[in-house]
């Protein structure tokens, strides 16, 4: 079994790969699946979000306002960690019990925070890092969220940058200014090249 770390900066193009992998058979745990479903309405991280943000963090079919939420912790750093101190433990938890699981040739984890987090190396085989140029990024997040592009740039702000993710990569896939088959082109031959 290859166990597969994923990550690459918003807007990379990184789900897209992710499910490329999924097509040629991979298992894909996936890491912001997981913190969202930890803050739906139920979620086993809502109790604690309620205790340390209040209400008015809560929408009212009970998920965590993410808007309001991603608002906040841009504004307050603080905030930004004991929202990550809640969540991640849940995250990782899940993660590692999806990992133990899985019995198929190749498990993708589908990362974000990989390269931020020295937590998950060990656990890995390969990364992969999709990367593009920062203004790709920012032009596709603002098509795809319609977001500002002051809120684009924050995020990429609190992100690893492009340089640390390349230097943590043992193969990249270049994603900017080629279309879905050339991605789809490199995917599969990444995925010859570790044996799918």
């Amino acid at each position: 079994m290859l166990r597969l770390g994923l990550t690459g900066g918003i807007g990379s193009g990184k789900s897209t790969v992710a499910q490329m992998l999924v097509r040629q058979g991979a298992t894909l745990i996936d890491a912001d699946d997981i913190a969202k479903r930890c803050t739906l309405p139920g979620g086993v991280a809502m109790p604690a979000i309620v205790r340390r943000f209040g209400e008015q963090f809560v929408q009212p079919d009970g998920a965590m306002d993410r808007a309001r939420m991603r608002e906040h912790v841009f504004a307050y750093p603080q905030a930004k960690q004991i929202l990550e101190h809640i969540i991640h433990p849940l995250v990782q938890q899940e993660i590692r019990r999806q990992a133990e699981a899985s019995s198929a040739a190749l498990t993708v984890f589908d990362i974000p925070l990989l390269v931020e987090s020295a937590h998950w190396r060990h656990m890995l085989d390969r990364i992969v890092v999709v990367d593009c140029a920062v203004e790709t990024q920012i032009k596709r997040v603002m098509d795809r969220n319609g977001w500002d592009r002051q809120q684009v740039e924050a995020v990429i702000a609190q992100q690893s940058s492009r340089a640390r993710r390349l230097a943590a990569a043992d193969s990249v896939l270049c994603n900017d200014q080629i279309d879905l088959e050339t991605l789809r082109n490199q995917v599969l031959g990444l995925g010859r090249q570790i044996g799918l």
